[in-house]
């Protein structure tokens, strides 16, 4: 563990699997966590795969007043969902990682601005991903007039291991030209090389004012695992995979058995009293 409890001044959450249910709820245990962690001066913010307007819903609960993480750091934007900066995918790698998942027989997705794009509305997890970002997607025929400012593009499979394959694929073929990580167990995320958690912490810990071994990261995936890295305390979360709870610090209990409010309440807040 690199920091202690006591040393901790702000703390940033994963949203999906982590801050919400599995059912994408906030719950009043994880608000009242967040509002505690506000009351005792310690700064609080979200780093997520999904877009800035997909995390609307989240932000008058949460009341937060600091800059946030969309599409795993490719874009940073404030509370009021202006953009404050953003990491376009280079043309060339979102053609080739859309023709690698075309075949894979794998649905590919692009995120552009405001727009989710898809070929096919009403292709497998379009549903799931309208109920969690609560909107609806916008149907094209082809991706090539938006590629020039995508932020994202996404592998969308209820096949894991053809999606772990192609996976292994595009990390190889994309080496530092591109960050190749799952978000979901279902969905392969392909951003601009500094769109990744861990880049995207040190810029909310500048918009914070501390330093990012003075912050708390809590995550269950493992896009996660570069603010693990980085951060002075990483919590997984008890649904996370062997290899995310193995580079994490300390262990919650899932997201659905309030294992983020148990991390602050137990992890963060009593161990910081007990440190003062």
């Amino acid at each position: 563990m690199r920091a202690g409890a006591g040393s901790i001044r702000a703390v940033v959450s994963d949203v999906d699997g982590t801050l919400v249910t599995t059912e994408k709820t906030l719950s009043g245990r994880a608000q009242a966590a967040v509002a505690e962690l506000r009351a005792r001066g310690i700064g609080f913010s979200i780093i997520s795969s999904r877009p800035p307007r997909g995390l609307g819903m989240l932000l008058a609960p949460l009341r937060l007043a600091t800059p946030f993480a969309a599409c795993n750091g490719g874009i940073i934007a404030a509370p009021d969902l202006t953009v404050i900066a953003e990491h376009h995918i280079p043309g060339r790698i979102a053609r080739r990682a859309i023709a690698q998942l075309e075949g894979d027989n794998i649905e590919s997705w692009v995120f552009a601005g405001e727009d989710w794009l898809v070929r096919d509305d009403r292709a497998p997890l379009v549903d799931r991903e309208r109920f969690t970002v609560q909107f609806a997607p916008k149907l094209v025929d082809d991706f090539t007039p938006y590629l020039p400012r995508a932020v994202k593009v996404v592998g969308a499979s209820t096949d894991h291991r053809r999606l772990a394959c192609c996976e292994a694929k595009l990390r190889i073929a994309f080496a530092r030209a591109a960050t190749v990580a799952r978000s979901q167990a279902y969905y392969l995320d392909v951003t601009h090389p500094l769109a990744n958690k861990g880049a995207a912490l040190g810029v909310l810990a500048e918009c914070m004012g501390v330093a990012a071994r003075e912050i708390a990261v809590l995550g269950d995936g493992s896009n996660d695992l570069p603010m693990f890295a980085v951060a002075g305390l990483s919590i997984a979360m008890g649904n996370a995979g062997d290899e995310v709870k193995a580079r994490a610090d300390l262990v919650t209990a899932t997201n659905d058995e309030e294992g983020f409010a148990q991390a602050v309440e137990q992890l963060i807040l009593a161990r910081a009293s007990a440190r003062a």
